[in-house]
């Protein structure tokens, strides 16, 4: 399997711990948003990523991947089995990757993005309110739901994977969240962003 993709993208994050979680072997092909890489563009029509070929099999959006990675390598299960967990387990992939990361990636982009790759000046006004104002109510939220290790069923999941992955962009911002104000969500990310598959991918080449 080929996943297409620059490895600080969140989204190509979360497709490279699901397969480093379940062993899958894979070449990792670091490609930019937008690269005119004829292999990709036949993955990604649009230009997104992540994508991935696997023995001609192509597809792109990082949740697509997820549920086609469980599908091909049941063990061990990243989604639980019951309709309960199996739906709270696919809201917190929609809620990491469309009210997180939206919010976060202001910071990422205007404190890491912007000067460290682009050569810019950042927004810092951008950057501060988002931390002021917009990440907040949603840390308040991530740390009334953390009761252990795992946000769904006692086990390491999607859910895990998709929220905790945006996290270590906002430390490449030299940002961490405050331990103080949001005790068990600084564990929770500590803890994620710690495991294997988590260490492997954020390795992996950029570019």
């Amino acid at each position: 399997m080929i996943i297409y993709g620059s490895s600080i993208s969140p989204f190509v994050r979360k497709v490279l711990v699901a397969l480093n979680e379940k062993g899958i072997r894979y070449e990792h092909g670091p490609v930019a948003p937008q690269a005119e890489d004829a292999d990709f563009r036949a993955a990604s029509p649009m230009g997104k990523i992540p994508a991935i070929d696997h023995d001609g099999f192509r597809l792109a959006d990082s949740s697509a991947i997820l549920d086609y990675i469980e599908h091909l390598s049941p063990q061990p299960a990243l989604i639980p089995a019951d309709a309960r967990g199996a739906a709270r387990a696919r809201w917190f992939d929609k809620f990491g990757e469309v009210e997180l990361d939206r919010k976060l990636s202001v910071v990422f982009t205007e404190r890491f993005l912007k000067p460290r790759l682009f050569k810019v000046p950042g927004d810092e006004a951008l950057a501060q309110q988002a931390l002021d104002t917009h990440l907040p109510p949603l840390f308040d939220y991530l740390e009334s739901q953390i009761s252990g290790p795992f946000l769904v069923g006692g086990a390491f999941g999607i859910g895990d994977i998709a929220v905790a992955a945006p996290f270590h962009n906002l430390r490449l911002a030299q940002v961490e969240v405050d331990a103080a104000r949001w005790p068990k969500l600084a564990g929770w990310v500590a803890l994620t962003l710690d495991r294997p598959a988590f260490v492997t991918a954020i390795a992996a080449p950029a570019w």
